[in-house]
């Protein structure tokens, strides 16, 4: 069985993937189990951060890697909080400040115009200089609530609408969310490249 080091310190993150990944020849650790710090994320795009954060975890491991990076990209706020939604209010993990600056920045705006999606780039590297890294993208569109809804899942879940599903984030099953959301996505077809993994 391989091991796999999950780029992250991000517990929900680790709920979502691994039963994505179940029943594959594989064991996921995070990177915090390991006494690996977060990588300095800085770059612009989501596809360069999940790079950063999956090379990071290999060469203070050692082992492959697996690095998620994800934001929600609003259109009424020109794709903000895009590539900081983890710390949009300011601090990193700040789900409710980070939900509460959201809606204050859409208030007033007709539901209609609400637009957004939440977007995931998954890498996996099996090595800190490995020239062909597997990527995968996923993406969930929907609208903002303009209050939060349900009690399940993590971040700016509460506020999210999939209208094809007439219900939040928030409010769906781990098994239904898992299929449609952007992770999902990105993890379904990641689970399809697996068998360049070697």
């Amino acid at each position: 069985m391989k091991t796999l080091v999950l780029a992250t310190s991000n517990r929900g993150k680790l709920a979502e993937i691994q039963p994505l990944l179940a029943g594959l020849d594989l064991r996921l650790v995070t990177q915090g189990e390991l006494g690996v710090a977060d990588a300095i994320e800085d770059g612009l795009s989501f596809v360069e951060n999940a790079l950063i954060k999956a090379r990071h975890a290999c060469t203070m491991t050692g082992l492959p890697a697996l690095a998620d990076d994800s934001g929600l990209v609003i259109d009424a706020l020109g794709g903000a909080p895009g590539l900081i939604s983890a710390h949009y209010a300011g601090v990193h993990g700040d789900s409710a400040g980070n939900i509460a600056r959201v809606l204050r920045e859409l208030a007033g705006v007709p539901a209609d115009k609400r637009t957004a999606r939440f977007h995931s780039t998954i890498v996996l590297l099996r090595h800190a200089a490995d020239p062909q890294p597997l990527i995968a993208e996923g993406s969930w569109e929907g609208l903002i609530l303009d209050a939060p809804r349900g009690d399940r899942g993590f971040g700016y879940d509460p506020i999210f609408f999939d209208p094809a599903l007439n219900a939040g984030a928030a409010e769906l099953p781990a098994e239904i969310k898992n299929r449609v959301s952007h992770r999902g996505q990105a993890l379904a077809q990641l689970r399809t490249r697996l068998r360049e993994f070697r």
